[in-house]
């Protein structure tokens, strides 16, 4: 659980799942700065691990926005496995 203020100041807690996935067209360095900086850029998301070929995150997003996002950065992804 992600501990997180509202609009009236109250503490929420919201729900983290870590995502393992499965990265398509990841070849070197420059790939792997793209992928975390594609991650990161989406709310409540933060890539923990990038390696050619593989990410693991952390993220309140669903699944397929993760997808949609890296599939229009040119890199087409599977989620391997979810869990909390």
């Amino acid at each position: 659980m992600c501990p997180r203020p509202n609009r009236r100041g109250h503490i929420i807690l919201i729900s983290m799942t870590t995502l393992t996935l499965r990265i398509d067209n990841m070849h070197c360095g420059s790939c792997i700065r793209r992928v975390t900086q594609t991650l990161n850029a989406l709310p409540d998301t933060h890539a923990e691990e990038v390696r050619v070929g593989s990410a693991r995150i952390t993220t309140t997003a669903a699944p397929e926005q993760i997808q949609q996002a890296l599939d229009a950065a040119g890199y087409p992804t599977f989620v391997e496995s979810a869990g909390a």
